[in-house]
C-alpha cells in the first residue's frame, strides 16, 4: 500500500512572506521508494521536510540592509569667537572715555593712578597735563620745570576766561535749543559755567581791565561744536562730557593757581557750584551711560576718537594763559 504525505491544510504564514499554495512532493517520497513498514515514521519526517521547504522557499523581503560603510568622521564643532571688549566697556561709555584719557596721558609720558574711587580727577588731570605740555612746548624754555616755564599773565588769563566763556555758552545753547531728544537729558544739570564766567568777566571790566575778543582757539572750537551737534549727537556729547569733566578737576586747579598768583587768592564764580559737584557730575555720567547703551559699536568708537580732539581744543585754550 503506497503511502503519500498528506498535504498541509494551511502552511504557517508571515506578514512579509509570500508562500506557494502547492508544492510537488520531494523525489525521495515517491510511493515506489517508501517501504510499508515505515509509513508513520516517514509521515512525520515528511511534515518536517515540508515545513522546512516552506521556510526556505519563501521570497526574501522587499528591503535589504544597507551596505556596510566606513564610520563617518567625528563632527568638529566650530569654535565660537567672541569680540574682545574695549577697556571699560562693561561699565559704560564714560568709563571707556576715561581709559582713552589715561592712554593719551601715557603718550605724553605721564603716569596715572588706577584708583577707582576718584576716577574723575584722574581723567581731568590728563587734560590739564596735556594743556600744560602744549604750553611748555611753545615756550622758549623747554626744560620741563614748571616754575621756569609757567608764567601766567593777567592778559593771558583774561583770554583764557573769554574763550572758555564762549565754549561753555555754545555748549549750553546747543543743549537748550536743540530738538534732539538726546540733548534734553543734559539741560539744567547744575554744571553750567557760562553765567559764572560772564559775572567774572564783567567784574574785571568794572575794574578797568580791557576785555579782549574771543581768540582763534575759542572761536574754532565753538564753530566745530555747532557743526558737530547737527551731524552727530554721540560725537557732540563726547565733547560735552569732556568739557565739563575737565573743568571740575583740571580746570579749577588752573583757576586756583592763577588766582593765587594774579588775584591774591580771590575765588572766582567760575569755580563755584550750587550743590555737590561730584554728585552733579555723577548724574551726567549716568545719563550718558544710559544713552550709550543704545549706540552701536561704531558710534562708540567714533565717540572715543573725538576725545583726542576735545583734549586738543581745550589744550589750545589753556595755552592762551602764557601767550
Amino acid at each position: 500500500m503506497a503511502l503519500m504525505a498528506k498535504p498541509l491544510a494551511q502552511p504557517p504564514t508571515h506578514a512579509s512572506l509570500s508562500l506557494p499554495h502547492s508544492l510537488p512532493p520531494p523525489q525521495w517520497l515517491k510511493p515506489s521508494a517508501i517501504p510499508a513498514n515505515h509509513s508513520k515514521k516517514l509521515h512525520d519526517r515528511a511534515l518536517i521536510v515540508r515545513r522546512s521547504d516552506f521556510s526556505f522557499a519563501a521570497t526574501p523581503p522587499s528591503w535589504s540592509p544597507a551596505p556596510a560603510t566606513s564610520p563617518a568622521p567625528p563632527v568638529v564643532k566650530k569654535r565660537t569667537r567672541y569680540r574682545r571688549e574695549y577697556p571699560g566697556e562693561s561699565k559704560g561709555i564714560t568709563e571707556e572715555l576715561r581709559f582713552v584719557a589715561m592712554r593719551l596721558r601715557n603718550i605724553d609720558g605721564k603716569k596715572y593712578s588706577k584708583n577707582e574711587e576718584d576716577d574723575s580727577s584722574d581723567d581731568n588731570d590728563s587734560m590739564l597735563d596735556q594743556g600744560e605740555e602744549r604750553g611748555r612746548s611753545g615756550s622758549e624754555e623747554s626744560d620741563g620745570d614748571v616754575g621756569d616755564t609757567w608764567h601766567p599773565t593777567m592778559e593771558g588769563f583774561l583770554n583764557y576766561l573769554v574763550d572758555s566763556q564762549l565754549v561753555f555758552s555754545t555748549v549750553e545753547r546747543i543743549v537748550d535749543d536743540s530738538n534732539d531728544v538726546a540733548y534734553a537729558y543734559f539741560r539744567k544739570t547744575g554744571l553750567e559755567r557760562s553765567e559764572g564766567l560772564s559775572r567774572d568777566i564783567e567784574c574785571f571790566r568794572q575794574k578797568g581791565m580791557v576785555i579782549p575778543e574771543p581768540s582763534n582757539p575759542g572761536v574754532s572750537y565753538s564753530k566745530y561744536l555747532e557743526q558737530l551737534a547737527e551731524r552727530s549727537a554721540p560725537l557732540f556729547l563726547c565733547h560735552f562730557y569732556n568739557i565739563y569733566f575737565s573743568h571740575i578737576a583740571g580746570g579749577q586747579v588752573i583757576v586756583q593757581q592763577l588766582s593765587e598768583k594774579l588775584l591774591d587768592g580771590r575765588e572766582l564764580e567760575f569755580s563755584k557750584w550750587e550743590g555737590n559737584v561730584q554728585e552733579l557730575l555723577r548724574g551726567v555720567r549716568e545719563k550718558l551711560n544710559m544713552l550709550g547703551e543704545h549706540w552701536s559699536r561704531d558710534q562708540k568708537n567714533k565717540c572715543l576718537r573725538e576725545a583726542s580732539k576735545s583734549f586738543r581744543f581745550q589744550g589750545q585754550i589753556v595755552r592762551l594763559i602764557i601767550s
